[in-house]
């Protein structure tokens, strides 16, 4: 059993916290939002007054939270300094790399180890323990982090030094994100030649346009039960989150000088969705907009 403080207890981090529970590890979490601490009590989570009360004891501190300035905000602002020495930070928020590399050289100058690890699997991934880990960090603590990582993911995958949990994580956001796009773009085209949904599908999810984007989070309703858009689009994964993530993307892009057309328009597009009633809603909703003319 491990003294873990779970720091950011939203659609995602609220899941993951409890699966370490059910893995027998002592959880001691805590968010600024009144509305999150309560539904971590409600679901059996002990919540601590305060970040740094909750860091307090623990041997690892997981941080799940909107964005790099909020990791860095809380690593300089008392969680290093409450925690006891060689504690174990590992962050899984998605952030832009050099703010993991940042947090990374902030948690070893206060004489802590630390890993960046993103996700991806969305909600449904967080709340069945199914989510893919993307890590970087030093063999050693990768190993260190593994086996709590295992009880909330079924992938995890080193990716390389500080840093690099994220940079994978960018990549295939930015996939995911031009998969669901030209998926919605494909939808849309059959419906005016007459195409049934079904029909594509069934065509599509066994042939070589393949893919996560159809095969999991189909836009339109009917052959994929499970997917948001049964739900009329609600979250998954919300445009905004998309916007934010293709954001970071964005800004790999311009520091590495990559000629990378498709992830620009991506993030041109996911930015308009965003910038009205799609930031609430799942990021396969794009293809209301597609279909209205609006992206």
């Amino acid at each position: 059993m491990t003294r873990i403080a779970f720091l950011g207890l939203g659609h995602m981090g609220l899941p993951m916290a409890l699966n370490l529970v059910k893995a027998g590890h002592d959880v001691v979490a805590f968010d600024v939002m009144d509305a999150a601490r309560q539904a971590a009590v409600d679901a059996g989570l002990t919540v601590a007054e305060s970040g740094v009360d909750a860091v307090a004891g623990a041997e690892v501190v997981i941080t799940m939270f909107p964005a790099g300035k909020h990791v860095l905000d809380a690593y300089q602002g008392g969680l290093l300094d409450a925690a006891a020495p060689g504690t174990l930070f590992i962050e899984s928020s998605t952030i832009a790399v050099d703010e993991a590399r940042a947090a990374h050289e902030l948690a070893l100058a206060a004489g802590h180890r630390n890993v960046d690890a993103p996700v991806s699997g969305g909600v449904v991934g967080a709340e069945n323990g199914t989510l893919a880990f993307m890590v970087g960090g030093s063999d050693e603590d990768f190993e260190a982090a593994r086996p709590l990582l295992e009880a909330m993911g079924k992938r995890i995958v080193h990716c390389g030094g500080p840093g690099l949990g994220q940079a994978a994580k960018v990549c295939n956001n930015m996939i995911l994100a031009v998969s669901q796009i030209v998926v919605g773009e494909a939808f849309v085209l059959g419906e005016r030649l007459g195409l049934a949904h079904e029909a594509l599908y069934d065509v599509v999810s066994q042939a070589s346009g393949q893919c996560w984007a159809l095969s999991t989070n189909c836009p339109v309703p009917g052959p994929v039960p499970t997917s948001p858009a049964n739900r009329d689009y609600q979250p998954g994964f919300a445009g905004a989150l998309m916007a934010k993530d293709l954001g970071l993307a964005l800004k790999a892009i311009e520091q590495t000088d990559t000629d990378a057309k498709m992830g620009r328009l991506a993030q041109e597009l996911y930015a308009a969705f965003a910038s009205g009633d799609g930031a609430g809603r799942d990021f396969s909703g794009i293809i209301t907009d597609i279909r209205d003319g609006r992206v």
